[in-house]
């Protein structure tokens, strides 16, 4: 558990060294030169025959209710809130603007459906206004519609040309204004202000006829229109095209187009607008009559000028007569009480006088009588009723009395007529009030339904004068701040921004790959990735060899010669500790087969030999042997040895002919049981013997990651060189040595970084080449830079 968590700590992730990120770019810097040249170059050719591409814009202020403009036309009825929904809107009017409608019309007007082309070798040019010829069809058959025609004219004299069709046939001579019948229809070629300066010596022209609805969708799709401000109605229409003038004359026809097509809607809006009203003034006069005829034969009918007027009057005879009523119904009364009086009462008593004021005769007989009675009373103080005064005045009494009576009689008739007469009146003028309401109610639709007409009739009236006003000063929708004008630089191709970019993509898309193939190959590549991954230390680096054959003897000077000299005096300081009289026993051994560990091996002993030591080199990799690959050796050896009783390890010791004392004990051959032996005791016996008669042992063992071969030989060895082939070893697999070295298991183990390129390094001093790591070469002239650059294609081929 605490040597999983070494590991775990162990910083086995990828990790960024700065310095080898450098170093790795900058040795594949000739990638990045020729892809920065490829580039630039395709760049150049982009631009030289790429047809470019001017912008052109115009700055219009449009109307909108919404931001303050212009009241709208329609605004004749808002006053009703009629159409008062319908309002200019910058956005709507925007949309108007991009509909294929306007683009189409605007497209026909100038004929851009037409192209006129001089063809070059490479790029050709469209002449537009510059054109000698002008080319149109005057009728064109059904179906070549939304077809694409081209011809090709080519002038002949002023007054003639010949006439090619797209595939070049002669389609024959023909004369200018000349009307020419086409398999399309019939056309005409005419001689411009241009063509006739030149005297009809135009060269070739081509000619290009394309459906106006395939022309319609180019223009609105590279037709740009934005507003300048959120707060404003201030658009601008941009388009982009390869001939300048075409793109401003488009411009501008597109606004021309869009405004005569609001005047057109206007004035359309106006004249139905007017039609409407004079037919709505002809039904309201005649409405308006029939209301005015109807309020006459109302009041012919009912005998009525003004009914308010007349109702009044009505009333006031009506209160009059009921009062006159209520007074012959009080003076009957009085009579009726007058003669209940008379007639009861004495006949020599007094009778109210002053009662009867309506009758001045009655009242004067009854003053009469009184002054009678009195009198009578009077004398009757003296007298008596015999007297014969007396009894003439009672007879004159009796006499008045019964005038009185007739006299009443008569008056309480007179009233009672008088009374009825008076409640007669008094009904016909209440049943004349009570007509009132109903003949003011319909007098008051009739007036209502009048005035209503009238008022209608004015309206429209006054609606009519206006809208024939406006009719006459309908302005544009659209007002021009800035004609169209075109850049004087085309846009694109952009020469800077190309250069840039191919600039860019030439740097980075080499670097790309190099970071990708770096990213992609885990391989280890020299010394820098196993210091970056572990402690163990490192003998040395071995450059990459061109013979796996090669065997170092005192005449060789090759750059993996003295890199392996090197190695061998760092492995000295790793060896001071073992005891003197007895054999430094070195094991080498790497994580996976093919790592050159018998070279390393092999090389390392011959290495040692000629220092005048002897050294025995011993094949422990009994399972897959390999000396014979570099040494000429019997096939007879350790395992012989190991599995055979009474044979003599001497025997099986060769020594090398072309070394004083370098000898070499064969790995034998391939037992069934290679852990079995190299456990036995004789090993043990084998290795004590050894380190007896020989100054070094060098052991080539097995790769520690597929067998347990070496783990099982490990304690005979006083230091264990551990090779680590470049450009082969996954990093990570670098866990193998560094879990054996955690563990212990490899006694004094030094890792040395087989097969690097020396072609990395460094100018080093004394005739060698400081290679990448610490590895060694022999030192080359300085060479040019070109010829750097041919010896690095010849190597990557």
């Amino acid at each position: 558990m605490e040597s999983e968590n070494n590991i775990q700590q162990n910083p086995f992730e990828n990790s960024f060294n700065f310095r080898e990120q450098v170093a790795y770019y900058l040795g594949n810097w000739y990638w990045v030169l020729i892809s920065v040249f490829i580039f630039l170059i395709g760049g150049y050719v982009y631009l030289r025959y790429t047809v470019p591409q001017y912008s052109a814009s115009t700055i219009l202020m449009l109307k909108d209710d919404k931001k303050g403009g212009v009241d709208s036309e329609l605004t004749a009825f808002s006053d009703l809130g009629v159409l008062s929904s319908v309002k200019n809107n910058i956005d709507n009017e925007l949309e108007v603007i991009k509909s294929r409608t306007l683009i189409k019309s605007t497209v026909k007007d100038l004929g851009l459906n037409v192209a006129y082309i001089n063809e070059g070798r490479v790029k050709s040019e469209e002449l537009y206004k510059k054109t000698p010829i002008q080319f149109y069809f005057s009728r064109l058959n059904e179906g070549f519609e939304d077809k694409t025609v081209g011809y090709k004219i080519v002038s002949e004299s002023k007054t003639t040309f010949s006439l090619y069709d797209r595939s070049e046939s002669k389609v024959g001579d023909f004369q200018y204004g000349q009307s020419v019948k086409l398999r399309e229809g019939s056309a005409v070629v005419l001689l411009t202000p241009i063509g006739l300066k030149r005297n009809g010596l135009n060269g070739t022209t081509s000619v290009v006829v394309r459906p106006v609805d395939a022309v319609t969708s180019s223009f609105k799709g590279r037709l740009g229109v934005r507003k300048v401000g959120d707060r404003t109605s201030v658009v601008e229409l941009s388009i982009v095209d390869p001939v300048r003038e075409k793109a401003e004359n488009f411009l501008d026809a597109l606004v021309r187009v869009y405004n005569q097509d609001v005047v057109n809607d206007k004035n359309l809006v106006f004249e139905n607008t007017s039609r409407f009203i004079n037919e709505r003034l002809k039904i309201i006069a005649d409405e308006l009559d029939d209301v005015e005829r109807s309020t006459e034969d109302f009041k012919i009918k009912h005998h009525v000028t003004d009914i308010a007027s007349e109702a009044g009057l009505y009333l006031n005879n009506a209160s009059e007569f009921e009062k006159k009523e209520i007074e012959t119904e009080t003076q009957l009364k009085v009579i009726a009480t007058m003669s209940d009086y008379v007639n009861n009462s004495n006949h020599y008593e007094l009778i109210p006088a002053n009662v009867l004021t309506a009758d001045a005769s009655a009242s004067g007989l009854i003053d009469q009588y009184n002054q009678l009675v009195l009198e009578r009373n009077r004398l009757l103080k003296n007298g008596t009723s015999k007297n014969a005064v007396i009894l003439t005045i009672d007879k004159k009494i009796e006499s008045l009395r019964m005038n009185i009576k007739s006299s009443m009689d008569r008056l309480k008739s007179a009233l009672e007529i008088k009374k009825r007469d008076l409640a007669y009146q008094n009904a016909l003028f209440n049943g004349k009030i009570s007509k009132i309401p109903t003949l003011e109610r319909e007098a008051r639709v009739l007036g209502r339904q009048q005035q209503i007409k009238e008022s209608l009739y004015l309206y429209l009236l006054q609606k009519r004068e206006e809208t024939a006003i406006s009719l006459a000063v309908t302005a544009p929708n659209a007002k021009v701040i800035d004609s169209a004008l075109s850049s004087k630089s085309p846009v694109t191709p952009n020469r800077q921004s190309i250069y840039m970019g191919a600039l860019a993509i030439g740097l980075l898309l080499p670097l790309g790959i190099l970071y990708l193939l770096q990213m992609l190959d885990t391989k280890i590549k020299g010394r820098s990735d196993i210091e970056s991954k572990l402690s163990i230390p490192i003998l040395g680096d071995i450059p990459k060899s061109m013979s796996n054959e090669e065997i170092i003897d005192s005449k060789s000077r090759s750059s993996a010669a003295e890199a392996i000299r090197i190695a061998r005096t760092n492995l000295e300081f790793m060896l001071n500790q073992v005891a003197e009289n007895t054999a430094k026993t070195i094991f080498v051994t790497s994580t996976l087969p093919k790592e050159g560990k018998t070279f390393i091996a092999v090389n390392m002993a011959g290495t040692i030999a000629l220092s005048g030591k002897k050294v025995l080199l011993v094949g422990m990799d009994i399972r897959n042997p390999k000396l014979e690959d570099y040494l000429h050796l019997p096939k007879e050896g350790v395992t012989n040895y190991l599995s055979t009783k009474g044979m003599e390890i001497h025997d099986l010791i060769h020594k090398i002919p072309e070394y004083e004392s370098f000898y070499v004990l064969p790995s034998g051959v391939i037992p069934p049981n290679p852990a079995e032996l190299l456990m036995s005791s004789k090993t043990s016996d084998l290795f004590a013997q050894l380190k007896k008669e020989f100054d070094y042992i060098v052991v080539d063992t097995s790769p520690v990651h597929l067998v347990t071969d070496t783990l099982l030989i490990a304690n005979y060895a006083d230091a264990f060189v551990y090779v680590v082939r470049a450009n082969y070893l996954d990093r990570a697999l670098l866990r193998v040595p560094y879990q054996l070295h955690l563990e212990k298991k490899l006694p004094n183990m030094a890792i040395l970084v087989n097969d690097t390129l020396v072609n990395k390094g460094y100018g080093y001093g004394y005739g060698y080449g400081y290679g990448y790591g610490y590895g060694y070469g022999v030192e080359q002239p300085r060479k040019s830079w070109l010829q750097q650059l041919k010896d690095k294609f010849k190597k990557e081929a």
